[in-house]
């Protein structure tokens, strides 16, 4: 797509805006936690972009703009990287627009369980005690993963090269007991194995107005296990997942 201008009848009004502070480097370092959507999610329809031409012209004629660029996006709300709210499982939960914006950013711990738990077994409450001992706190953002790793919601899910680790009720009262607020999921636990884990799973967390996030990606290039995480969906109400821009920023001591 071309660069978007949005001069509206004033060509030097760019130029008159006060300059900004030169940027400088920080020690701090950011990872992404999400890849752009892929061609073959678009070619799928779980994603549609397509021009608003009706409002652009209308726009375009009533304000003498030379330029502009506006669509229309069509897509599920569990594109991609998402985060998924209480009102996914009940509609009288909260949707994304009414929960806290504290909710989708804060400390994080990473959780990787390599090959410590056999393959294709649940993760237990000893399991976590064992894992984060010494590290988590009320409010945390856990994010768990192993070795065991292939790509969420595949032809591969639930076959002989499934590894994964899985979730279940024990693992979700354990979550819960220790007041996490949000359960991030590596390549390396399934969140899609079966209706009897999957469900108690999300019942017993989001009752607790605890969300998720799917499909987290690029968790390899991290250098720290605890960091500043931030993940925040659009506020829109009645929604009960929505795709995100996921990231961490390692070295804040306020976040360590």
């Amino acid at each position: 797509m071309a660069q978007i201008e949005y001069i509206i009848g004033d060509e030097n009004r760019l130029e008159r805006m006060p300059q900004l502070p030169a940027w400088r480097p920080f020690d701090e370092r950011t990872v992404r936690f999400c890849g752009e959507l892929s061609d073959a999610l678009i070619k799928a329809k779980h994603c549609r972009i397509y021009p608003d031409l009706v409002t652009l012209a209308f726009f375009l004629r009533e304000n003498n703009v030379r330029k502009i660029s506006q669509s229309y996006c069509d897509l599920t709300s569990h594109l991609g990287t998402h985060c998924e709210c209480p009102y996914h499982h009940d509609d009288n939960w909260p949707s994304v627009a009414d929960l806290p914006l504290t909710t989708f950013l804060g400390r994080a711990i990473y959780v990787d369980f390599k090959d410590t738990v056999a393959p294709r077994t649940h993760i237990s409450a000893a399991d976590l005690d064992r894992a984060t001992a010494g590290k988590i706190q009320d409010g945390d953002i856990v994010i768990i993963d192993s070795s065991y790793r292939i790509p969420p919601f595949t032809p591969k899910t639930n076959t002989d090269e499934d590894k994964r680790l899985l979730v279940n009720g024990e693992s979700a009262v354990w979550f819960r007991d220790h007041k996490v607020k949000c359960v991030g999921f590596g390549d390396g636990v399934s969140i899609e194995n079966c209706n009897e884990d999957v469900k108690p799973f999300h019942d017993i967390l989001m009752a607790e107005n605890i969300v998720f996030l799917e499909v987290l990606q690029n968790l390899n290039e991290l250098n720290k296990d605890v960091f500043f995480m931030s993940y925040s969906p659009l506020p829109i109400k009645g929604l009960d997942s929505c795709p995100i821009r996921a990231y961490a920023i390692e070295g804040l001591a306020e976040f360590s």
